[in-house]
């Protein structure tokens, strides 16, 4: 009898802990096309996937995401219009910024040179005080041949 009372506690010990776990939320999902997306709550918190990534990729995200109204602007030619239905070297690094101010990045920048080599070159000519629209028509002419087919962006106003 002693045996069974123990047995039974055991089983209501699991049972209670298995439910009662407290397991902290994911903010990370999977795009349909595979690329991880992960919620921070502003471009001055990088996601977790660029944890393990070399400081130059860590260093192009931060600046991507405090770059966002520029490379809105700014086509990728490295082929994520047609596989991962991208509009912008914006959307190698960030799906979105949400009126609250979080950021949804997106970790296809981490597995692209051209993305990483595109938005660098954009936010480093902003730098230097070159317009939106100067460095749109270098980009364009640079890539142009070579690159797979461009995002879909619209011009700057």
């Amino acid at each position: 009898m002693k045996y069974k009372g123990i047995i039974v506690l055991l089983i209501l010990t699991l049972f209670i802990s298995a439910c009662s776990s407290n397991k902290e939320q994911s903010n990370q999902e999977y795009a349909p096309n595979g690329d991880l997306q992960e919620k921070t709550a502003s471009a001055d918190v990088l996601p977790t996937f660029l944890k393990d990534q070399r400081e130059e990729i860590r260093l192009v995200y931060q600046a991507a995401g405090k770059s966002a109204e520029l490379l809105q602007w700014i086509p990728c030619y490295c082929g994520c219009a047609e596989s991962a239905g991208h509009q912008s070297s914006m959307n190698c690094f960030v799906k979105n910024i949400n009126e609250d101010g979080s950021v949804v990045w997106d970790d296809h920048g981490t597995r692209c040179g051209i993305c990483l080599q595109i938005a660098a070159e954009s936010i480093a000519m902003k730098q230097e005080g070159k317009s939106v629209k100067d460095i749109r028509y270098y980009i364009d002419e640079k890539y142009k041949e070579g690159y797979a087919k461009p995002t879909n962006t619209p011009m700057p106003l």
